[in-house]
């Protein structure tokens, strides 16, 4: 037997299940559980033959959809979603979580995300009263309003507008362009902890099983892609260039068009990537937008759950 071998079967294997969490997430928010919520990963395939993964809650028709951020996946939504207690589906946006990578290309730009999201919706979710986006899923889910306003009857956007620039996101953009392995588990845990200190190791540790992977010889990767054809960071990285800056700049217009209710939910922590000019930017362009400003970070899902779910609700309320 070889040497890599022997060293092979003496890594220590952390053992993953992504449906064997949700009670943490219950106890630590306060949440009742009877049980492990009804939910299913299913899959949808794109126009060329690629794959977007989607975890899909409840059994009866979705009525939300909730769209992740840069360098995240679809659980982030987790405790949201168990607060909501509402049918809903949260994908896994391209190049991230469990969907195949991007068309070649193609990059985390909003509007190739969006295009990708339109057959899961369609299967999905084809008659969803609100679409939830943060950061990256939130300048996603305002050009699918462009794309397709029948599948987007309301809007709610998460710590995102579009005046997102790299200098906004800079201390969310070191933490996602940090080492692209991990020796250990432990080393992992630690630097995701050192980034978000107002934040629980076990909530840390949840994200990471569910956003890393462990590697035959025992270290760790993250789960999104890190590749030139996927732009690994956050919204602000996909605007390298004055085209990408035009693109993400014309979604303003796309929101002062757009015709059904808009919702910011502003993180007022340091690490929020939204400004008092963003919100000013926001009113002009759609004065009758509500924001909500949230004692979080840029994760307002993660930072205050059950606050992003409760503002949720009252979105649902709002006339469409």
């Amino acid at each position: 037997m070889s040497d890599d071998t022997d060293q092979a079967d003496d890594v220590e294997r952390v053992e993953y299940d992504e449906f064997a969490y949700f009670h943490e997430n219950a106890a630590e928010w306060g949440l009742p559980y009877g049980g492990p919520p009804a939910v299913e990963r299913v899959e949808t395939t794109t126009s060329d033959g690629r794959t977007i993964s989607t975890l899909r809650w409840g059994d009866d028709a979705a009525r939300i959809v909730l769209v992740h951020g840069g360098a995240q996946n679809a659980h982030t939504w987790d405790t949201v979603a168990m607060a909501l207690g509402e049918p809903l589906v949260a994908p896994d946006l391209p190049g991230h979580g469990h969907s195949d990578s991007p068309a070649p290309g193609a990059g985390t730009a909003p509007a190739a995300n969006a295009a990708d999201l339109v057959p899961v919706l369609e299967a999905c979710a084809p008659d969803a009263d609100v679409i939830v986006g943060m950061s990256l899923g939130g300048l996603t889910s305002i050009a699918l309003a462009s794309m397709r306003p029948d599948l987007v009857r309301r809007l709610v956007l998460v710590d995102i507008t579009p005046g997102v620039t790299s200098e906004k996101a800079k201390a969310i953009h070191d933490f996602v362009r940090g080492p692209a392995t991990f020796p250990s588990f432990d080393e992992l845990l630690q630097r995701t902890m050192e980034f978000n200190p107002t934040r629980s190791e076990s909530s840390l540790r949840r994200g990471i099983l569910h956003n890393a992977q462990q590697l035959d010889d025992g270290s760790w990767v993250w789960r999104h892609r890190r590749d030139d054809s996927a732009v690994m960071a956050d919204a602000a990285d996909d605007i390298d260039g004055e085209q990408r800056r035009r693109a993400v700049e014309q979604l303003w217009e796309v929101l002062a068009a757009y015709e059904g209710p808009v919702t910011l939910v502003r993180g007022m922590r340091e690490q929020s990537v939204v400004t008092d000019d963003d919100v000013d930017r926001l009113r002009t362009h759609r004065p009758d937008a509500t924001v909500v400003e949230v004692d979080a970070g840029h994760s307002v899902q993660g930072d205050q759950p059950l606050e992003l779910a409760e503002i949720i609700r009252r979105a649902l309320e709002t006339d469409a």
